[in-house]
């Protein structure tokens, strides 16, 4: 389904529902953590999201098997496996579907493999070191899930009596017409989905979630649910959701708000100071440890908004070192590490090229990095960030995270103009640092002049 279109809607949008909306006295009554809690490994990891049905030729869980020595090479940690659940087929889009229309949440889509299949990459993955999250979709399920049928109360209704099909922030229908939407003011419903949701951490062992459309569902469910998670043990919970009260419930959230500047950086239409006004907006409203994540590609860009060439043109990499060193955990999407420049078909088969896998020394470095420097990892436990001021701040952006033992220092042309760039007095000590691509060593201090090509970066190490 394109979903495109509504993402900046995904956290409001439930309100239009048929349930009580966590707005005015009743988000009074959910307290703010002070802290949010994740697990350790997630401080210094790199999420990637794996795309099963184009990954490969086959688009089965086995053959995606054969790529995880490759993504262990590149440094990867966190493997986000897009729906793996068999797909409905009452007015199903395409030949093959959304993965986003789910007929049974404890099965496996037979376009993929079987269980049998799902548990041994899962056993090979951990035993490789990585951590593996599910994509979970609890808005809505397909016309021909089980509960259609067996469980009608479960469904909102239209003004006909039928089950609804999902509703855009002005009440109208969305183009999602291969779902339809779950009730969320029925208890057993509620009970049924967050029991369809252990199954896969008690039966089938996952390490977390990411949940999609998180903002359409009540923010009360999703703390049901990380109770019970919070019961078994240390587990990621993600919501594709970008508001200050759902850290209540998810220890990491996406960065739309960074995307979209960074897309108008791109083409222009904003300064690159911008950047450092969202950063520190973002850390003053939110708790301790509450996490975004940064990306310059996901599932939905790639298929429904182009390419991450054609997004952010020349400058793309640029955007990518902000992804990986500004406060956040940054996320992968498949074939990015060749340089993914094709859209993706959402529901046909459409196959990646890995081709040389162009870029998978850039972005080894960048993991490197936030895997030993603690100055990148996430939260409370990673370094402080400054913004430094220099004498271009309309087109270019430059800023520090630094802990009691480590630093870093990132400046970055985000324009088309080749430019003069010298530090306001009292920024920079004078110092040796290591540019991280060149592997040079700079001695930076106030009378230092950079001259940055367009769309130039450095990564400084101390």
């Amino acid at each position: 389904m394109n979903k495109y279109a509504l993402i900046p809607l995904i956290c409001v949008i439930f309100q239009l529902k048929s349930f009580v909306p966590l707005s005015g006295n009743n988000l009074d009554k959910i307290n703010m953590a002070d802290t949010v809690r994740f697990p350790d490994w997630v401080k210094n990891g790199v999420i990637y999201e794996v795309n099963i049905r184009q990954f490969t030729p086959e688009g089965t869980l086995k053959a995606f098997e054969a790529h995880l020595f490759r993504l262990k090479n590149l440094g990867v940690d966190i493997l986000w496996l897009m729906p793996v659940f068999p797909i409905g087929k009452v007015d199903r889009k395409g030949s093959m579907g959304s993965y986003y229309s789910v007929s049974d949440y404890h099965s496996i889509n037979p376009d993929m493999g079987n269980m049998q299949d799902f548990d041994r990459l899962i056993a090979k993955a951990h035993a490789l070191g990585f951590k593996v999250i599910l994509d979970w979709v609890a808005n809505h399920t397909a016309h021909d899930h089980n509960w259609v049928t067996d469980h009608p109360d479960f469904y909102l209704r239209d003004s006909t009596g039928a089950p609804q099909i999902p509703v855009d922030n002005s009440g109208h229908p969305t183009d999602w017409t291969d779902v339809v939407d779950l009730d969320y003011n029925n208890q057993v419903m509620r009970d049924s989905m967050r029991e369809a949701m252990m199954y896969w951490i008690d039966k089938h062992h996952i390490d977390g979630f990411r949940c999609d459309i998180a903002g359409f569902v009540p923010l009360d469910f999703w703390q049901s649910v990380r109770k019970e998670l919070d019961k078994r043990g240390n587990y990621l919970f993600l919501g594709e959701c970008e508001e200050s009260n759902y850290y209540n419930a998810f220890q990491v959230q996406y960065g739309w708000t960074y995307f979209h500047l960074w897309e108008d950086i791109a083409k222009g239409k904003r300064p690159a100071s911008g950047i450092d006004t969202l950063v520190q907006t973002d850390l003053s409203k939110n708790p301790a440890n509450a996490l975004k994540m940064l990306f310059i590609d996901n599932h939905d860009e790639n298929s429904w908004n182009h390419t991450m060439q054609e997004r952010f043109g020349p400058g793309y990499k640029t955007f990518a070192v902000l992804a990986f060193t500004l406060p956040g955990i940054p996320l992968m999407y498949s074939g990015q590490e060749s340089d993914l420049a094709k859209s993706l078909r959402f529901f046909e088969k459409d196959t990646i090229n890995f081709g040389a896998f162009a870029s998978t020394g850039f972005y080894h470095k960048l993991i490197e990095l936030r895997h030993d420097n603690e100055a990148l990892w996430s939260g409370t436990s990673g370094g402080d960030y400054t913004e430094l001021c220099q004498s271009q701040p309309t087109q270019v952006f430059a800023f520090r995270r630094k802990t009691a033992n480590q630093e870093i220092m990132v400046i970055a042309n985000l324009s088309q103009q080749e430019t003069n760039v010298q530090w306001c007095p009292g920024q920079v000590n004078n110092a040796q640092y290591k540019d991280l691509m060149s592997g040079a060593s700079v001695e930076l201090g106030e009378s230092y002049q950079l001259t940055l090509k367009p769309w130039e970066y450095h990564i400084f190490i101390k």
